[in-house]
């Protein structure tokens, strides 16, 4: 219990001092929102009824992509990781209270953008509430076991930042948040399905539950979980 305790007091104090998390879960998503969800309204009316939906698309997939390697970079490879050890702090409680600590921050950034968006630009409001939140839970938690990878698998800041940037670009501009997904090639549209981002934006843009929808981000979800166990146990050699 005592390890515990540490470990939760070594990560607020973590991301008390973190740029970087203020920055990409807070800052940019917001300011995104404001620049561009009036000019997705204004140049296309109807993007307002699906408005919601791509700007929490946005916000997470930057939150979790950028936002939280550095965090666990900053863990696991530096001293960090031989104060866990020191103080009998299990490797993994890193990784799992990083996540939990950015869960709760982009999860935060949703409830914002889901209050401020009708306010500010009139935007529809998802049909089925209870459904929207739930698929967002999954699709926040899916984009952060896809970030903890980046995390654990580079060792550097300057290499996490190039990688994440990497995976972000594509995950937005293919997710079909900026333009239909219809309207680019088929390659590029089969290439979207890879990324968390085009599914979780189908889920949270879907009135009632579609379970094929769903089944991609589970997958990805549980592989991304068993990359994340093989990468831990390298690091604790």
């Amino acid at each position: 219990m005592g390890a515990f305790l540490y470990g939760v007091s070594l990560q607020w104090k973590l991301d008390i001092r973190s740029k970087t998390l203020l920055i990409t879960c807070y800052i940019v998503p917001l300011l995104f929102f404001a620049i561009m969800g009036g000019v997705f309204t204004s140049v296309m009316p109807e993007t307002r009824y699906t408005l919601i939906q791509s700007m929490t698309v946005f916000g997470v997939t930057m939150g979790a992509l950028i936002g939280q390697p550095p965090s666990l970079v900053e863990i696991y490879s530096s001293d960090i990781k031989k104060v866990y050890k020191a103080n009998g702090v299990p490797l993994y409680l890193g990784l799992v209270l990083t996540n939990i600590s950015a869960y709760i921050h982009l999860f935060i950034m949703s409830i914002i953008l889901y209050l401020a968006a009708p306010v500010v630009f009139h935007a529809g409001i998802p049909e089925n509430p209870v459904l929207y939140f739930a698929c967002l839970a999954v699709f926040i938690a899916v984009s952060l076991s896809i970030a903890s990878i980046i995390g654990l698998a580079v060792k550097d800041q300057a290499t996490t930042s190039m990688v994440s940037i990497i995976i972000f670009l594509p995950s937005v501009v293919l997710s079909g948040i900026m333009f239909p997904i219809e309207l680019m090639p088929k390659a590029f549209e089969m290439a979207g399905k890879i990324f968390p981002a085009a599914w979780g934006y189908k889920v949270m843009a879907d009135s009632t539950f579609q379970f094929e929808n769903l089944l991609p981000l589970i997958v990805i979800f549980i592989l991304a979980v068993c990359v994340c166990a093989i990468l831990l146990h390298k690091v604790d050699k």
